[in-house]
């Protein structure tokens, strides 16, 4: 346990002294972050805001991980490297989208299916590399219900894969504020951290405790008024971090309590597109998603940070306790 302290303590520092280094970096490379027009109007302000901090925790978290974890990798315990490869692995993806975003100073890079092929190869991969170092099961552990459902294989990689590219986008939408995409993910990044600790999967636990030190410190730019913002490289990085985590502890539906608000992002993302489209221009949201909508009706960036980072804490504390004696 004191090693995943460690880990959460030099995460914070690295992130926090790093952005010292990369924002001004940024800012000479003119890694600018465009806003979509038909984005909200209010956001207009934050053009040109430097992209790509989320290299700061990325870092951050892969150095410490690296570092610590080298008595793991010598015993052969390679989960919690296994997840920030995949991690990496969207990030790199998130990376060369923003680049392009970037270098042509617009709000588009790689298109939707270029993204969704990439997205869906490195799931398979992943899957693939779990299930042969023994981190996976196709057993699906009800949460709550202490009920254990059991997939023919093919059937369990093919829910994995949709469960992984899914959440990878879900926390990609969370990601439409100053610091909300953090402070939502810390509580899901702590909840792994004790969870693994519990279960006696420190080599994991050491990763996601990495991640959220450099999360808190990565906050120290992000949360409003952002001098920073984690474009697509950290966004796509910490989805793969958040589903790998529950991939490598073999509790997958966990990510629906704890996601509960990347879920309620996604939903209102995808009701509001299909109602539009079915009633040829009516609305359900003021704006989808979810976060422009409450922006629009009179909540500042501040409290939907407070109230959506809160509800996630409470959903992992309830999570916690009805997974804790599997």
């Amino acid at each position: 346990m004191l090693r995943i302290v460690i880990g959460v303590i030099l995460g914070f520092a690295a992130a926090a002294l790093g952005g010292k280094v990369l924002i001004p970096f940024l800012r000479r490379m003119k890694a600018g972050q465009s806003i979509k027009e038909i984005g909200p109007t209010w956001h207009m302000s934050k053009q040109g805001t430097p992209t790509m901090g989320g290299l700061m925790f990325i870092i951050a978290a892969a150095a410490v991980t690296a570092v610590l974890g080298w008595p793991d990798f010598m015993a052969g315990r390679f989960g919690g490297a296994f997840v920030l490869l995949f991690a990496l692995v969207f990030g790199i993806i998130g990376y060369i989208d923003d680049y392009m975003k970037v270098k042509h100073h617009q709000n588009t890079g790689l298109t939707a299916p270029q993204k969704f092929l990439l997205q869906l190869a490195a799931a398979i991969l992943f899957t693939v590399l779990m299930r042969g170092h023994g981190y996976l099961s196709p057993v699906l552990y009800l949460p709550f219900f202490d009920v254990n459902l059991a997939l023919p294989w093919p059937v369990y990689m093919v829910f994995a894969a949709f469960v992984m590219v899914g959440t990878v986008n879900a926390v990609n939408i969370t990601d439409g504020i100053d610091g909300l995409a953090a402070g939502v993910t810390i509580p899901v990044m702590a909840f792994f951290t004790v969870l693994a600790w519990y279960w006696q999967h420190l080599e994991i636990g050491l990763f996601s405790g990495a991640l959220m030190g450099g999360l808190f410190g990565f906050l120290l730019y992000n949360f409003h008024p952002a001098k920073v913002f984690m474009g697509d490289t950290g966004s796509l990085f910490l989805g793969g971090a958040v589903c790998g985590l529950a991939f490598a502890l073999d509790v997958p539906l966990v990510l629906i309590p704890v996601g509960i608000i990347y879920i309620a992002e996604t939903l209102s993302d995808i009701i509001q597109v299909g109602y539009f489209k079915l009633t040829h221009g009516k609305r359900i949201f003021r704006m989808a998603p979810l976060h422009h909508h409450l922006e629009m009706g009179g909540w500042s960036e501040v409290k939907l940070f407070c109230v959506f980072s809160g509800i996630t804490l409470v959903m992992c504390v309830l999570t916690f306790l009805g997974v804790m004696n599997r």
